[in-house]
């Protein structure tokens, strides 16, 4: 009999998973090439399960269920209403198998457990609540026009959209793609990212048991250069919505472009300034950036990879921050009190160790980290730079890893003219207690969001995009809407 000082495990036992099939018009099946890939336990280094590869012919035939359910059957028959009723269905199954989504997501991933179990699903879960409420109120405007008509326009959705999502996030940007498209009834072709197929599979089956009908949603794990390729292409796709990197968002561009000119939404990469001035809240700023940087090992688009430290704190905030860097756990993801887990792959890890290597080369002052951690699974050390200048490579191409850099500013005109010195626009921050400062950062910065004294707060209801080469189209909100409508304006003769 347990007494009652009995404490709890500070470990969760990682899920057992069995092959994984591709999900196309309501079925589970086999790639028609018949080949397979291996998902890889990133804290190990070891095959989780062989996943099905969909490519060229698997994307044409879950394209024909998504075309088949979008044109007929009961999806466009279903109300407004009834589309909410499904989403909040699916919301509440998520809810219900948390700990197991949590635990897929972590295994497949190597994020730590407790951010799985405590960030992930919550908000995926709102996200799909969210979009729940908003599909009965989609509706467009009459017009007074003149002569003797009457003029409204009606906004429809889309059709058949294609969405390839990153492995940072995988269940989140998953309800970031799904919950609009669904809400405003387009039906979806998803390829989740090749490095974190498990926990889209698990949610599509989710969505099946839910109620969607077959064909609405399709899930077709598989590589960027075929199954991603042959969404981008494909003359029947009617939209492609991408988050990843920049340079595979340029090509799907190009590919949309070639083919029918279907709708194309962006969200990539960031090099976001973090700007912290003398007068703000030393504790709360460090707090703040220690977390911009190292949230999920970094692997943040928006991570705040430019950190800009006014001259008068720089000392006393580089003493604070090394401190907090160097008491950084880092192991197993299934440990309840691990806060870094591993890179993702042994690709992303060799990536980031290559750019602490040119950070070194190029000048820029190693306080802390900067090695592998151990020789089982892709664990870095939390890295820490000083010294670094806007002409170096860490400060300005994006690292998606656990690597600080730290830039001195002396005045606030000069951090405004070198936050904006990057071809990216994703994110910003300022920590200040001065209101004008804040808002003239706020106001000042080429940046799809912008955090005033708090970094990565996020919100089902609040837009989130990039400017410039950090790619356009809002998701979350109202906006994520327009993203999956057409506007069709009616005109009716009344005499």
């Amino acid at each position: 009999m347990a007494s009652a000082t009995t404490t709890k495990p500070k470990t969760i036992k990682p899920p057992k998973v069995k092959d994984q099939k591709l999900f196309i018009g309501g079925k589970w099946r086999d790639a028609v090439s018949g080949k397979t890939f291996p998902t890889i336990n990133p804290a190990t280094g070891e095959v989780i399960c062989q996943v099905a590869e969909g490519d060229k012919a698997d994307v044409d035939l879950a394209v024909k269920a998504a075309r088949k359910a979008f044109e007929s059957g009961p999806w466009p028959k279903m109300s407004a209403a009834e589309r909410g009723r499904l989403l909040h269905k699916l919301a509440d199954l998520i809810e219900e198998n948390l700990k197991e989504l949590a635990a897929l997501e972590s295994l497949d991933n190597g994020k730590p457990i407790r951010d799985s179990l405590n960030v992930d699903l919550p908000l995926t879960i709102k996200c799909y609540r969210y979009y729940a409420g908003w599909a009965d109120k989609i509706h467009g405007k009459t017009i007074p026009v003149e002569g003797p008509y009457f003029c409204y326009t009606r906004h429809e959705p889309i059709g058949v959209v294609g969405q390839i999502i990153p492995w940072n996030f995988p269940l989140l940007m998953q309800a970031w793609k799904w919950g609009p498209a669904l809400a405003t009834g387009c039906t979806v072709v998803l390829k989740p990212a090749e490095q974190t197929p498990l926990t889209a599979l698990r949610v599509a089956e989710l969505a099946q048991e839910a109620g969607f009908p077959d064909g609405v949603i399709n899930v077709v794990p598989g590589y960027g250069p075929t199954a991603g390729a042959a969404i981008s292409e494909h003359m029947d796709v009617d939209k492609v919505a991408f988050t990843g990197e920049t340079t595979t968002g340029q090509i799907i561009m190009q590919a949309a472009a070639r083919s029918n000119l279907k709708r194309v939404s962006l969200e990539l990469g960031g090099k976001s300034p973090n700007v912290v001035f003398a007068d703000a809240d030393l504790d709360a700023a460090i707090e703040g950036a220690y977390f911009g940087l190292f949230f999920n090992q970094g692997q943040c688009c928006c991570a705040g990879s430019r950190l800009f430290v006014e001259e008068a704190i720089h000392d006393q905030f580089v003493d604070k921050m090394l401190k907090k860097a160097k008491s950084r756990k880092v192991g197993n993801p299934f440990d309840l009190t691990t806060e870094q887990g591993p890179q993702v792959s042994q690709e992303q890890m060799d990536r980031i160790l290559g750019y602490i290597d040119a950070g070194k080369k190029e000048g820029a002052e190693l306080l802390c980290g900067g090695n592998r951690l151990g020789t089982k699974g892709y664990f870095i050390e939390p890295t820490v730079f000083d010294n670094v200048s806007d002409s170096m490579k860490i400060a300005r191409e994006e690292i998606f890893g656990p690597v600080m850099s730290i830039l001195r500013f002396k005045d606030i005109d000069e951090v405004i003219q070198r936050g904006n010195q990057t071809h990216y626009g994703l994110a910003a921050a300022v920590w200040t207690r001065d209101i004008t400062k804040a808002h003239r950062i706020a106001n000042s910065y080429r940046a799809g969001t912008v955090w005033v004294n708090c970094y990565d707060v996020f919100d089902a209801a609040a837009p989130f995009g990039g400017f410039k080469m950090s790619g356009f189209g809002r998701e979350l909100g109202e906006y994520a809407l327009e993203l999956y409508t057409e506007v069709k304006t009616v005109y009716v003769r009344l005499s």
